[in-house]
């Protein structure tokens, strides 16, 4: 099967990719304009994000949003996780400030990364395929794998203290958020066949 991923980041191309083997995952052309995340929900971002792709290629298209909620924040960041610090602040700026308003708060350090995958068909039906990886925030970052709020997520699936950064590509996959929902994805899709 071929899909186009409606995603201008390369760190998502790419687990999606590994997380979809038996899958022709297809980047976005360069011409197609993404729409802003101006949802309020990771669903409503990623059903924008797939419809445009799907729209302007032609092709079935999948495409997420997710982030991570923090408990001492009432859920934040949540659909503001990637400009947490700012529209133009890096991964780390957005890191640094969930560490410093959650050690700010009331010591909660319980967080969630949440993914919404959006499927649209080739004849345009809609999908949602929603999944949730539990966990604590550490007090600092550690590891060099995965990227965004990574090397400070703590997943509850593991009892050994790493962060999801630490962690090898396929424990990654295996339990995280955007692995779950990929999984999902594909349980349906071979459900369908």
């Amino acid at each position: 099967m071929k899909l186009v991923l409606a995603t201008r980041n390369d760190h998502k191309l790419r687990e999606f990719r590994e997380a979809l083997p038996r899958m022709e995952i297809l980047p976005l052309p360069d011409e197609v304009e993404l729409p802003a995340e101006t949802g309020e929900t990771f669903a409503d971002n990623a059903l924008e994000k797939a419809r445009t792709a799907h729209k302007a290629t032609g092709l079935a298209a999948i495409a997420d949003d997710s982030g991570i909620e923090a408990a001492a924040l009432d859920g934040l960041p949540c659909v503001r996780s990637a400009r947490y610090a700012g529209d133009a602040a890096t991964d780390e700026q957005n890191l640094q400030k969930l560490l410093d308003e959650v050690a700010a708060a009331n010591g909660d350090r319980r967080v969630a990364y949440v993914c919404a995958l959006v499927h649209v068909t080739g004849d345009g039906e809609e999908w949602l395929f929603e999944q949730r990886c539990t966990g604590r925030l550490a007090t600092e970052p550690r590891g060099s794998g995965g990227f965004g709020y990574d090397p400070a997520f703590i997943p509850d699936d593991y009892d050994d203290d790493r962060t999801m950064a630490e962690l090898r590509p396929d424990e990654k996959h295996a339990i995280s958020h955007r692995g779950r929902a990929a999984r999902a994805f594909r349980e349906w899709l071979e459900s369908r066949s």
